[in-house]
């Protein structure tokens, strides 16, 4: 017989309630649905209609102009399908760094044909803008832009559209964009909560605030359930915290602990994470196109290593590597991983000893081979509902 008081069991539940309901509302879990492992940045005034065919043309042309392919025989008919079919996952229509500061008459002409571009240019999985910050002195042409883009949908964004919050360092600023989206939902007839956008994490204070606090551990709750993700910015972030150009890197440390950060506080919240871009393009000579594809793979294949499955790319020459290294990231765990799923469920011993958590892991690795097209139906030794339930 027990000797405890069985009130003790009201007690505890009493003290604890709400601290369940509040790690329930911050901790929903990761986001349903596919993740795409890319976004591609195309400055505003590139965009037209045919900019995704375009892409996957010029991806395939540089691999004829350049070969042999930059990855084995073995991926070379998964990527080329997926360069014909879908050479863009995710597209971005950049109206800040990488277009420039013009006349407002000018910005206006092209918010306005971009998005009749991006109406035309065919089903993405997942599109959107970045527009200007919302520091002061870009705040109103932000807010212009995104006006007009909207109104050139005729209010009516794509199914996967999200708006690009670049340069935030306050989780105020974050409130600010949550209360835009409100007025623009208002105004254009939109779904409560049907404008989401992303915050990218480049300035230091986004990262450790004055208080030693995670700002931007601050910033998802300021979002109030409309962060899609948190990017990085490589070169922003670098140059600010100092680093020399020619030490600019994604896998310079103070990238490291930034993106290490947002990991930490992203997970469980449904946030999402993408790793940033490498300005070393392939691009030139023989060589240099070579070198680049080198770089590109690597960098790539060292965010998927770190549990970070998107990054930023700004040429179709880096597609091939996208693709490439992470097909061959998740075809080459998919046995190991499925065999020791296998193993876990049948409660078999083997020379590992895994967890319900690293269960998950192993389930969740596999989706997203699925997910991203390296795996078929059938390859990751479960289907899909069994990987879901797990």
């Amino acid at each position: 017989m027990s000797r405890l008081d069985p009130a003790i069991h009201t007690e505890l539940d009493t003290r604890l309630g709400p601290v369940d309901a509040e790690l329930t509302r911050r901790y929903p879990g990761p986001a349903p649905g596919r993740q795409p492992v890319h976004t591609v940045y195309l400055p505003a005034d590139r965009m037209h209609p045919g900019v995704v065919r375009e892409w996957g043309a010029a991806a395939i042309g540089v691999l004829a102009a350049h070969p042999p392919a930059p990855y084995g025989p073995e991926l070379h008919d998964r990527v080329m399908r997926k360069l014909d079919r879908e050479p863009i996952e995710d597209l971005r229509i950049d109206f800040e760094d990488g277009y420039g500061t013009p006349a407002d008459e000018v910005e206006d002409a092209v918010a306005r044909s971009a998005a009749t571009a991006l109406r035309k240019a065919g089903p993405l999985p997942f599109s959107g803008l970045r527009i200007k910050s919302l520091e002061g002195p870009t705040r109103r042409r932000a807010v212009r832009t995104l006006d007009i883009f909207l109104e050139a949908l005729d209010g009516a964004p794509p199914d996967g559209f999200v708006v690009t919050l670049p340069k935030v360092s306050s989780p105020v600023q974050v409130e600010a964009m949550v209360l835009l989206c409100e007025r623009l939902e208002a105004a254009y007839g939109l779904p409560a909560r049907g404008l989401r956008f992303e915050v990218q994490v480049e300035t230091p204070p986004a990262v450790l605030g004055a208080d030693g606090t995670a700002t931007v551990a601050r910033m998802i709750g300021a979002a109030q359930g409309r962060c899609t993700a948190l990017h990085y910015g490589t070169y922003d972030y670098s140059a600010a915290i100092g680093v020399a150009a020619a030490e600019q890197s994604m896998a310079h440390p103070v990238a490291d602990f930034a993106k290490a950060v947002m990991q930490v506080v992203a997970a469980g919240t449904g946030v999402r994470l993408s790793d940033g871009s490498t300005n070393v393009l392939p691009v030139g000579s023989p060589t240099e196109v070579r070198a680049g594809w080198e770089l590109h793979a690597a960098l790539v294949r060292r965010s998927l290593a770190q549990g970070i499955y998107q990054g930023w790319d700004m040429h179709p020459a880096q597609l091939p590597t996208r693709y490439a290294a992470t097909y061959g990231f998740f075809r080459d765990g998919r046995v190991a991983a499925a065999g020791r799923l296998r193993a876990y469920l049948e409660r078999r011993s083997t020379g590992v000893l895994d967890e319900p958590a690293t269960a998950r892991a192993l389930a969740g690795f596999l989706l997203r081979g699925l997910d991203c097209g390296a795996l078929d139906p059938g390859e990751a030794g479960f289907d899909r509902a069994e990987l879901a339930a797990l």
